[in-house]
């Protein structure tokens, strides 16, 4: 196939979407396609081509994102790009200006065209004053995903919320895990040892440290498990506007700033309970990562902590928005270590089944299955187009009664 694969962001920048979005670019041109990556240039870039297979539009940054750009383009300018790489199917991975640019081009060309559905935008305007605009915004969503012919959601509980809300053709596609990036082969007695933990359990943390993420509800719970057992340790993985103020409120805590690579690992392996407090995340690719680690996971019972967690055999999970609950069941990683580790086995073994090659594989397909189907409908209007000879069905010629 040739993919025109659209995204507002790309690593260097360090979120899930970015990550994701790599990944995924790397596995189809691994396996053949021809793939043409469309997003906004980041500062040090110059827009333009940027060698063969690769397009950066100009870029502006994301008003409560200042590190994240969205991209700038006209239609006409995508539609000149994609006929030059004769493009036969164009993927969306995130919303924004280039990708209204983007689904406009392929439609006017008769292009496959196909969406991802990564971030809940909507909601996150509540967290930031501007809870009015939700409406607006997940229509302006809905308009976007339904002009597409297939729009690729990661759990259940957003399949069916946006069904509710009106989006359309709608598939579930889970995401994968590195079991061995993540995995508890990197646990570091040494790093414990950093983090003056012995033999209490270690909760973690990792993601950004924004409103949206709800961070100081973990943070909170940490502080309430104090009470019954005083040399519980609390981790914090990331960074973000929120960083400075969490530190000074609770100072109990280690902040350990963004990790990458083999560090990050070891930051995960290295502790015992992971807590996601995030009501936001259409998934939470950290929850994942935690499970892969060995960790038992705490999270409210959506996104991908809903799909993958049983509460009580491999993780809790609290009714959404219920914040005391979600205190309440920390409690129970106050317990024996043998029962701690078996969360932690179970876990493990949850998101082995996750597979990068296997969920990748499964979008493949689904790419495959769009284009063929974009292909049946050209070939269906071309025979409608086509002029009828006389004497078929559909009337007498004209002038013949």
């Amino acid at each position: 196939m040739r993919i025109a694969y659209v995204t507002e962001t790309y690593p260097p920048e360090l979120n899930g979407v970015a990550l994701g979005v790599e990944r995924t670019v790397t596995h189809l041109r691994e396996q053949g396609h021809e793939l043409d990556l469309l997003r906004p240039a980041q500062r040090h870039e110059a827009t333009g081509p940027a060698g063969p297979w690769q397009w950066l539009s100009a870029g502006c940054p994301i008003p409560v994102y200042p590190d994240l750009r969205f991209g700038m383009a006209t239609s006409a300018v995508l539609q000149r790009r994609l006929r030059e790489q004769r493009a036969q199917l164009v993927h969306v991975a995130t919303p924004g200006p280039l990708a209204w640019a983007a689904v406009h081009a392929a439609r006017r060309l008769g292009l496959g065209l196909s969406s991802d559905f990564r971030t809940n935008f909507h909601q996150y305007s509540r967290y930031y004053g501007l809870g009015l605009l939700a409406p607006a915004l997940q229509g302006g969503l809905r308009r976007l995903h339904n002009l597409t012919q297939r729009t690729f959601v990661p759990t259940r509980s957003v399949q069916r919320e946006l069904a509710e809300a009106g989006f359309l053709r709608l598939q579930r596609l889970g995401r994968g895990v590195d079991a061995e990036q993540f995995s508890p082969r990197w646990r570091s007695e040494e790093l414990r040892r950093e983090w003056q933990a012995r033999e209490a359990p270690v909760l973690l943390y990792v993601g950004r440290l924004a409103a949206e993420k709800n961070v100081g509800l973990a943070l909170r719970t940490h502080a309430a498990l104090r009470h019954l057992r005083p040399d519980i340790r609390m981790v914090v993985v990331g960074d973000g506007p929120q960083r400075a103020a969490l530190q000074r409120r609770f100072p109990g805590v280690r902040f350990m700033g963004v990790q990458r690579g083999e560090a990050l690992s070891r930051c995960y392996a290295s502790a015992d309970v992971f807590l996601f407090p995030s009501q936001s995340d259409t998934f939470g690719n950290v929850t994942l990562e935690a499970m892969a680690s060995g960790l038992a996971v705490l999270a409210f019972d959506i996104a991908a902590a809903g799909d993958l967690i049983a509460s009580g055999v491999n993780g809790f999970l609290a009714p959404p928005g219920d914040e005391t609950a979600f205190v309440d069941e920390a409690v129970r990683f106050i317990a024996p270590p043998q029962t701690l580790d078996e969360l932690r086995r179970r876990a493990r073994l949850a998101a082995q089944q996750q597979s990068w090659p296997t969920v990748l594989g499964h979008f493949e397909a689904a790419l495959s299955q769009v284009l063929e189907a974009q292909r049946i409908r050209a070939r269906m209007a071309a025979i409608d187009r086509a002029p009828r000879p006389a004497g078929t069905l559909g009337g007498p010629p004209r002038g013949r009664r």
